[in-house]
């Protein structure tokens, strides 16, 4: 029997977004069709097969019968990397390491973060402005978000996807392409801090990671080893630190700290 409640919520667009790179099909992900190019961008910086927006020379897709086909024309001295760490990905939503050819691929070989302060009432700002910021989210309950703001609390660029990797790679993308100081904000994710996210904002430049959800043990570890501040369940005025405490500016009274040993 089929229960009564609210007007249903529109439905979610989910299809397959072919990545290819200089004629090579590199990934396949389960993505929301919009802003595919800084997708592409910000995919192609946090797997670390480009170093730079410089080396990305032009992006075009195509809307196919199965999907859309991103394709990238990259520097030549990024192409040997696309051979060496060339894999396909099709599969489940936001699962970022499936189809990995090996384990050496899991985690890459990243910068160390920048040491950026972050003053909790900020983030509590930030946060609860974010909400507004979602209009996938309104429109359908199903996306995650993933957004810069300013070392105030505003939020500068917002991008939403059914993925969550997704939608850090899109935003990465985003303030790349722009040229964005990566010292001068923070990431807020709605999402738990795993850790491929914790990988992807230290590859991004960033300093600072928060989260809505919990982190995992092994990103936790990823923060403390790349000197990422990583900070967990951000809600209303409570949250968790989970590495590099000593460089939030707080009220004592709003932080409930976890301790993690290094």
């Amino acid at each position: 029997m089929k229960g009564l409640g609210n007007a249903a919520l529109a439905l979610a667009e989910e299809v397959p977004v072919a990545l290819v790179f200089n004629g090579i099909s590199h990934a396949v992900m389960m993505a929301s069709p919009a802003d595919l190019e800084d997708f592409a961008l910000g995919f192609a910086l946090t797997e670390g097969l480009i170093d730079s927006p410089s080396q990305l020379y032009g992006i075009e897709h195509d809307v196919l019968a199965q999907g859309i086909e991103v394709r990238l024309e990259v520097a030549a001295q990024a192409a040997h990397r696309l051979k060496e760490r060339r894999r396909t990905m099709a599969g489940r939503t936001g699962c970022g390491l499936c189809g990995a050819d090996s384990l050496g691929q899991v985690r890459l070989s990243l910068p160390q973060a920048p040491s950026v302060p972050l003053d909790t009432q900020a983030m509590f700002r930030a946060h609860a402005q974010l909400r507004n910021h979602q209009p996938e989210k309104q429109r359908t309950g199903a996306t995650h978000a993933a957004a810069w703001a300013s070392l105030s609390g505003d939020i500068v660029c917002v991008r939403e996807d059914v993925g969550r990797h997704n939608a850090l790679d899109k935003l990465i993308g985003a303030l790349r392409k722009s040229t964005q100081d990566m010292t001068q904000g923070f990431v807020c994710i709605t999402s738990r801090a795993s850790f491929e996210m914790v990988q992807k904002t230290v590859q991004s430049g960033a300093g600072v990671l928060t989260a809505v959800s919990a982190p995992t043990a092994l990103a936790v570890e990823l923060a403390q080893d790349h000197n990422l501040l990583l900070i967990g369940l951000v809600r209303g005025d409570g949250f968790s630190t989970y590495s590099h405490g000593h460089r939030i500016q707080h009220n004592p009274l709003t932080q409930q700290e976890a301790h993690h040993g290094h």
